[in-house]
């Protein structure tokens, strides 16, 4: 089920329900790039409570999505 597009100077993805998993979750694709995630509802209530400053140290495209093998310094690969 498409729900949208959510656009910005910086990033643009696309929004969707997600019924093949064992539950409904959101698809996020960027369209840049065509990455996909998944967030489950405990995902998506944990952003909502989430204190905004602690979603700044994600938002570095230096970290990880810039990255050729995008995976951060002894990290293992984000999936």
């Amino acid at each position: 089920m498409q729900l949208g597009i959510v656009e910005s100077e910086f990033a643009s993805v696309a929004l969707s329900i997600d019924h093949a998993g064992n539950g409904p979750r959101l698809r996020v694709e960027d369209l840049r790039t065509g990455q996909v995630g998944f967030l489950d509802a405990l995902e998506l209530e944990t952003l909502a409570w989430l204190p905004e400053a602690a979603l700044h140290p994600l938002l570095d495209p230096s970290l990880h999505r810039w990255r050729e093998d995008g995976v951060l310094e002894g990290r293992p690969p984000l999936n």
